[in-house]
């Protein structure tokens, strides 16, 4: 197989490594559960899959966000990395290596690239002048800076001039190649708007970039001189690769890169897209090395219409909300309500209106009064009925067709607030049904048969879209499906063999005859927590 494709039985995606400054926001939340809903679906379709995730800890910012909290940087990383770990466990997030910038097998990694690229004569010495950022680690063009050179993303922070010998990355060197890789692969930057944004940016004309720090002690030191530190992004995005490796194997690049690379998604947000899409790619091209298949740049987060800062005391603490309302909630609503991709809105009376419109009363309330029926009028059972003669089911047999297909190209191009349409559009469909059959007026008149066409057909639409939902909500389709009679786990890493995706997205998955479990809610209605 050519090295340059992915594995087709093996899929990655990564998160950034998250900077440890502060503990984790709804940001990083955000990102998190996308990636893990997208992992979650490639498990479903049968794939072996590694989601990488992971911390980034050196650098100035945190050599001096440590000073101010009087602690050692190795104290402050540690501490900061072990609230990323809780909360990817709360949002029941399973993450399949969680990388450390830290983690001596890191070093050996970056130090092995670093010679591939130095050897290729792609790093020179040279003079560095500009405004630099300390809080993105960045030098910054004086046009993009705001009055009194305070920076862009960092509006409370001034940029500090810097005028240093460093070693730079011939960047420069890559323009051609970087316009045909764009020109040749157009999906390879998503979506649109942000590839829009990489070719504006590249068709500028590239300048080479700084690779090391001086006066940095908080890093890894330069091979070639190790008065200086290596840049902390080009650090960071070799985390990447270094998290490939196997508990106990060497640290070589030529064994993290033996099964799960290239990457089939970076997922970012767009704060950090040139990193992703245009130093990254240059870098291992340099390296000689496959490049990922899509860097995928998603939108930011405002709250009741504001931007999300300290400073306007709106900050989103995704712990509480998830303590206040469950990890499905959270996981449901930002990826429903908010077009991927696109900047999107929290507020939290949307949010429990949302949900409980949603999953405690559309699809909840629907499995629930269906179940009663069929404990009552079908003995507990899923209701016996010759599953290729059913005509009072086509309604939502016809609605369910082709809805795995749809679901799925959805999925693949992260349009999940598509896939909460399909699901909810389909048990919308079954309340309407259920009152336009009114299965209890057919026990009265002793029609049996036609009863139970009409409960199957609800119970499987209902079965159908907790399947086509369960990347999204794990715990829900959980409960759904064992009080469907099911004994399986959607967070088994091997679900997609239980239960196969073309099967279970196929009509008539659900067994007739098998036994139901107790009619429960299976998501109790939020009220607004103040």
């Amino acid at each position: 197989m050519d090295a340059s494709v992915p594995n087709p039985t093996a899929f990655s995606i990564t998160t950034p490594i998250y900077y440890v400054n502060d503990i984790p926001h709804i940001g990083s939340a955000y990102t998190t559960i996308a990636a893990d809903v997208v992992a979650r679906f490639q498990r479903l379709q049968g794939h072996s899959v590694r989601l990488v995730t992971g911390t980034d800890e050196h650098g100035q910012k945190i050599e001096r966000t440590a000073a101010a909290m009087e602690r050692l940087p190795q104290e402050h990383c540690d501490l900061i990395a072990k609230e990323f770990v809780a909360l990817w466990k709360l949002l029941n997030i399973q993450v399949d290596s969680f990388i450390r910038t830290t983690d001596p097998r890191h070093e050996a990694i970056v130090k092995q690239f670093f010679q591939r690229v130095w050897e290729q004569g792609d790093i020179y010495q040279g003079q560095q002048q500009g405004w630099y950022c300390v809080s993105c680690e960045e030098f910054k063009e004086e046009r993009d800076l705001l009055a009194d050179r305070h920076c862009p993303l960092h509006p409370n922070k001034q940029v500090e001039w810097r005028d240093e010998q460093n070693y730079f990355f011939r960047l420069s060197a890559y323009q051609s190649r970087l316009e045909q890789l764009y020109a040749s692969q157009p999906d390879f930057i998503q979506p649109e708007s942000r590839r829009n944004e990489v070719l504006s940016f590249v068709g500028q004309g590239l300048q080479d970039f700084s690779i090391s720090r001086v006066n940095v002690a908080w890093g890894i030191p330069l091979p070639v001189d190790p008065s200086q530190t290596i840049y902390v992004w080009f650090d960071a995005l070799l985390a990447y690769i270094t998290a490939l490796l196997e508990p106990g194997q060497a640290p070589t690049l030529e064994n993290a890169t033996a099964t799960w690379y290239p990457f089939n998604i970076h997922l970012i947000g767009k704060d950090i897209l040139r990193f992703h899409a245009v130093y990254w790619p240059a870098m291992l091209m340099s390296a000689g090395l496959p490049l990922p298949e899509r860097v995928y740049g998603h939108g930011f987060l405002t709250k009741d219409g504001q931007k999300i800062s300290k400073t306007l005391g709106n900050v989103i603490d995704p712990v509480d909300l998830v303590n206040r309302y469950g990890a499905d909630a959270v996981r449901y609503y930002f990826l429903k309500e908010i077009e991927f991709g696109r900047d999107g809105d929290f507020s939290e009376e949307r949010f429990v209106n949302t949900l409980n419109a949603d999953l405690a009363n559309d699809l909840g309330n629907l499995l629930n009064r269906t179940l009663r029926l069929a404990h009552k009028y079908c003995d507990q059972k899923v209701p016996s009925v010759p599953l290729e003669a059913m005509p009072l089911a086509e309604p939502l047999r016809a609605k369910a067709q082709g809805l795995g297909e749809a679901a799925a190209l959805a999925y693949s191009r992260l349009a999940f607030s598509q896939v909460c349409e399909l699901a909810l559009a389909l048990a919308r469909v079954g309340n309407k049904y259920v009152d336009e059959q009114a299965p209890w007026a057919l026990a009265k008149q002793g029609k049996q048969a036609e009863l139970e066409q009409v409960l199957y057909a609800v119970l499987e639409s209902v079965r159908l879209a907790a399947y086509l939902l369960s990347p999204m909500l794990p715990t829900l389709s959980n409960a759904i499906y064992q009080q469907l009679g099911f004994e399986v786990d959607f967070n088994q890493p091997d679900i997609g063999r239980t239960l196969p995706y073309s099967q279970q997205t196929s009509w008539g998955a659900l067994p007739p005859g098998q036994a139901l479990g107790q009619p429960e809610p299976v998501f109790q209605r939020l009220e607004l927590v103040s």
